[in-house]
């Protein structure tokens, strides 16, 4: 299964297609760019309170059958956040002193 290269930052709506280098996500997919993860979010996902990595780019070549952004295209579903400002400034400032392995 591959991963759900979502194509937009939930926070703010920018663009992120799949070869963004600042995409990040959580362990669950969630995917926000680089900048609300510094400066809004503070690296609390708003949906589940972990920390985020860079999202990986997937290959524009098939180096092997199958396994390329053609093949296994992004998705064109844009998602975006269910709670409110004040919700997810709430949670990150209660998690954000907390190490994401903490968590």
């Amino acid at each position: 299964m591959a991963l759900e290269l979502r194509p937009n930052c939930e926070y703010c709506d920018k663009d992120l297609p799949p070869h963004a280098t600042e995409a990040c996500i959580c362990s669950y997919e969630c995917t926000f760019c680089v900048d609300c993860v510094e400066t809004k979010l503070d690296n609390v996902c708003p949906n589940c309170g972990g920390g985020f990595v860079p999202r990986p780019i997937r290959p524009a070549t098939e180096w092997r059958p199958g396994l390329s952004v053609v093949k296994r295209p992004a998705s064109t579903t844009r998602v975006h956040l269910s709670y409110t400002v004040a919700e997810i400034v709430a949670l990150s400032a209660r998690l954000r002193t907390t190490p994401p392995d903490k968590r």
